[in-house]
């Protein structure tokens, strides 16, 4: 059955958004980041990590697995090297509060690296390459949370979904180029819904609790994800693991909190390392995309290239499921 949907102004929507994290106990610079990331996600990236994850974290924070009033702290470690602890807080505030000063590092010295431990999920990943390539900047980005895929049939959960983002900047007015993936066979968030709607998922993605390939969402959820690519998918999701929760200093997955229940807090781990590509090459944009022109001329499908406007503005228009709508207007009440 479809989903119901209604389009709603942007401006409308990020104040909803903003009542909405306030009125469950985050502070307005938190409400800020979050709000900004889940529209980013919403108009440019993963949709099902944007306005349905926002209710995640709203029903996090209500509960108490968010600390609403974090104050990210900032060690600079080495002049390239910035070690922040998100205080129990969101991802994106980290991010938020020590950007500006980040990209003014890897424009100084070519390359630099932001790791944070103690947070809730990065939420989009991509948000954080995607920002950084609006800026000019190449950069990588690897995050953690909580144990939710097997690294093979038969195992425990032992990895989160562990993603791996990617952006790279194009020329204007095209969006970057952004590779957003989870080393699961396909997103948690994914699973969840399919489990709501009792729909069946496809075979070899996930488990049951005896560890048996499972078609059902519901008995998936019990049991675990499984990495995509069989061992080649589980060995990436270790290079995550060691580049988010190792570098960092947050929870391993198999140590970190659930993101969805209890309060013990989630203490997730990331790490973006971005590059300043015009050091090397002022045209690095424009051959960037001559190559994808390239590889789209040859069959290849480049992430993103799916219908997507290059810039939104606040006056435009975002299709919601009305069921997120009302979820988040009840949050508004609370």
């Amino acid at each position: 059955m479809a989903k119901q949907r209604m389009r709603m102004p942007i401006d409308e929507l990020r104040q909803l958004a903003l009542e909405a994290c306030l009125a469950c106990g985050s502070s307005p610079a938190m409400a800020k980041a979050l709000v900004d990331a889940t529209l980013s996600a919403a108009c440019f990236g993963r949709t099902e990590l944007g306005f349905p994850h926002f209710v995640d974290y709203l029903t996090s924070l209500r509960d108490g697995r968010i600390n609403g009033d974090a104050k990210p702290r900032f060690d600079h470690v080495l002049p390239a090297l910035i070690y922040a602890d998100a205080d129990g807080g969101i991802a994106q505030l980290g991010f938020d509060l020590i950007y500006d000063d980040f990209v003014k590092r890897v424009k100084t010295f070519g390359i630099s690296v932001f790791t944070q431990r103690n947070s809730y999920t990065a939420g989009e990943l991509g948000y954080y390459v995607r920002r950084l390539a609006e800026d000019g900047l190449i950069a990588i980005a690897a995050a953690n949370g909580p144990a939710l895929m097997a690294a093979a049939e038969g195992g425990e959960r032992v990895y989160c979904t562990n993603p791996l983002a990617f952006g790279a900047p194009l020329p204007e007015p095209l969006p970057p180029l952004v590779i957003d993936q989870a080393t699961s066979a396909t997103a948690f968030i994914t699973l969840a819904e399919a489990a709501r709607e009792q729909s069946p998922i496809a075979h070899g993605i996930a488990i049951d609790e005896t560890g048996a390939i499972t078609t059902d969402p519901v008995k998936a959820m019990l049991g675990a994800l499984l990495p995509f690519g069989g061992y080649k998918g589980a060995n990436i999701a270790l290079i995550v693991e060691m580049l988010s929760a190792g570098l960092s200093g947050a929870a391993w997955s198999l140590d970190a909190g659930h993101f969805f229940s209890g309060e013990h807090p989630v203490n997730a781990g990331m790490t973006v390392i971005a590059l300043f590509p015009a050091a090397v090459d002022t045209g690095f944009p424009e051959r960037a995309e001559a190559q994808l022109e390239r590889l789209r001329s040859k069959g290849v499908r480049i992430p993103g290239d799916r219908a997507m406007p290059a810039s939104v503005t606040e006056t435009d228009s975002l299709d919601v499921d009305i069921g997120v709508l009302e979820t988040i207007r009840r949050l508004c009440l609370r």
